[in-house]
């Protein structure tokens, strides 16, 4: 692939002795939805932190053109990447508007909380309720739009449709693939492997820490490795 936003080399994640990922290399284009598919326990959520800076990492990571490796988490945000993590990680006892100001923090200039308003608009019914009180789907809306609001070039999802009910998953898929159409790159994370596939341009295969598989989504939906592996009636998981 050519005109990456995001260049993994060879990356590398260990805890303690232990290599949770090894010699991983991923690139993510400009403008379109790179999915990393695995099961549970694969280094998915690893490879995703260790990108973030949240996990210390050997390897080189490479955004818009220059090494990211020696900047901290919160040097990577301002450059334009945005983790919306598998836990959500929202303040409960805040309000959703509160929420969502919270992730424009370090941005200058408005206009961003009525983009995620115009994406979500359950969100703007609800601007004053808890975020605790929020269903599972919304939850996840507003882990987004909390996301989104920095203004990212580059947004990563850890399993965005883990434990949302099969109509909620496809609504969420719907607003990942609308946000392609913006033009920010995306790397998707997920188990279920079918809903990825359908959404997403390119797929690796991440198999207990190492890349076993990769190319076009639409190649990789049809492998029989991956069917077997990941899209039988075991894989059909929502």
């Amino acid at each position: 692939m050519s005109g990456e936003m995001l260049s993994v080399g060879d990356l590398a994640v260990s805890y303690g002795k232990v290599d949770a990922v090894r010699g991983a290399t991923i690139e993510v284009p400009a403008g379109q939805i790179v999915t990393v598919i695995g099961a549970n326990g694969a280094g998915k959520s690893t490879l995703l932190n260790a990108i973030m800076g949240v996990l210390p990492s050997r390897g080189a990571i490479d955004f818009g053109g220059r090494s990211i490796n020696r900047l901290p988490v919160e040097a990577r945000v301002a450059a334009g990447i945005s983790l919306v993590p598998e836990k959500r990680e929202l303040f409960g006892t805040m309000t959703v508007e509160d929420n969502l100001r919270l992730g424009a923090f370090r941005v200058a200039g408005g206009g961003a909380i009525d983009l995620v308003y115009a994406r979500f608009p359950r969100l703007r019914e609800r601007y004053r309720q808890a975020a605790g009180t929020l269903s599972g789907g919304e939850r996840q809306m507003l882990a987004m739009g909390r996301a989104l609001m920095a203004k990212p070039r580059l947004l990563m999802l850890d399993e965005p449709s883990l434990g949302l009910a099969p109509l909620i998953v496809k609504d969420i898929f719907r607003i990942i693939a609308e946000l392609r159409a913006t033009g920010v790159a995306i790397l998707l994370i997920e188990q279920n492997a079918r809903a990825a596939l359908q959404v997403a341009d390119y797929a690796y295969v991440l198999e207990t820490g190492e890349i076993t598989l990769e190319g076009p989504a639409a190649t990789l939906a049809d492998d029989p490795r991956v069917i077997e592996s990941y899209l039988g009636l075991g894989g059909h998981r929502y």
